[in-house]
């Protein structure tokens, strides 16, 4: 099947997202580009020239664009400020919505987008492109595996220094609420926990070219007394990590090294006597299903795979709100100086 879409919000982040639905392999010739929207025409009309979308509709007002072109999906590539808005036009027009993060600017505003879709009988679900790819999806497959015995923890370092400009650098809580949902989503994926409270300290270091918020430190307590830590910043500058993080997950039998990219290093207990317990290798299987590592590309497919087959995707707006509510609960807990419970 062959869908039709329109794509609102074509700055930078929209390249991203028009490079996979035209030149990767999972989904060539499964989406056509109806139309595309942006409140700066000449940004949109300069896309289209870009991609070679000439016989396309594009315009400023997304409604009156759906209204003409009809189409089956909306791609919501939107600041976050103007979500809600654009995913409740979307639906209106009857389109199945896939969204940039974060889902909504509220837990509100999220679960009434959740309602909203169910009402349409269409799916709104969020781009967590990361929990898409090879080092996720393996870690996720060797903890199902038993192979580290329990999950006990997870510990992560998030360290970039990031010049992006524009928007982000005014927003508050950006760490948290821009790119910490990736690492909080990848973690409570590959956990299989659900979160339950956290406490969380956030900061605007000296030197930061943020307005607000660009580096946290946050412990998670998830589910079967599982602790996840998370140290971040995006004003670290002379020794980045990956940015998928750098890890260390530990288990009853063991510990699993990540560097975030292509370095892994598993050992298990394999003997029982010393002061220092003997250790061998473990192997990092394969993911499951190749098809769920390639990011963005994945993420879009997935969707899809959805809508074709009459089932929820893994993003779908019903699961993204549990990560959403790790950001805004670690945010009220670094606003109070407080534990908080996460209750979605």
């Amino acid at each position: 099947m062959a869908f039709t879409a329109v794509l609102a919000g074509c700055g930078g982040m929209s390249k991203g997202w028009l490079s996979a639905l035209t030149e990767h392999p999972l989904l060539k010739g499964r989406v056509r580009i109806v139309g595309l929207v942006d409140l700066h025409l000449p940004t949109a009309q300069d896309r289209a020239a870009e991609f070679d979308l000439s016989d396309i509709v594009t315009g400023g007002d997304l409604d009156a664009v759906l209204a003409q072109t009809r189409p089956d999906l909306l791609f919501d590539v939107v600041i976050p400020a103007a979500r809600e808005g654009v995913v409740e036009i979307g639906l209106r027009h009857d389109c199945h919505v896939l969204s940039e993060k974060p889902m909504a600017t509220s837990l509100a505003a999220a679960r009434a987008l959740i309602d909203q879709a169910a009402a349409a009988g269409r799916i709104h679900a969020v781009v967590q492109n990361r929990r898409f790819i090879s080092g996720v999806r393996r870690i996720r497959h060797l903890l199902e595996s038993g192979a580290l015995g329990e999950l006990t923890a997870l510990h992560c370092d998030f360290f970039v220094g990031a010049h992006f400009g524009g928007f982000r650098e005014e927003m508050e809580n950006v760490l948290l609420l821009d790119m910490a949902i990736h690492t909080l989503d990848a973690a409570r994926f590959m956990a299989g926990k659900a979160p339950r409270a956290v406490y969380c300290l956030e900061i605007n270091p000296r030197g930061s070219w943020y307005s607000h918020g660009a580096a946290a430190n946050a412990i998670f307590e998830f589910e079967d007394d599982v602790v996840f830590n998370y140290r971040g910043s995006w004003s670290a500058e002379g020794a980045n990590t990956s940015w998928e993080s750098a890890w260390r997950i530990i288990g009853t039998k063991g510990t699993l090294l990540w560097d975030g990219g292509d370095q892994f290093e598993a050992k298990i207990v394999a003997g029982d006597s010393g002061f220092f317990r003997d250790l061998a290798p473990v192997e990092i299987p394969e993911p499951a299903n190749p098809d769920h590592t390639h990011g963005h590309a994945s993420v879009i497919a997935e969707f899809l795979d959805a809508i074709e087959a009459g089932r929820q995707p893994e993003t779908a707006g019903s699961d993204n709100i549990k990560s959403l509510a790790m950001v805004f609960a670690a945010i009220e807990s670094a606003r109070t100086h407080q534990r908080v419970a996460i209750a979605v």
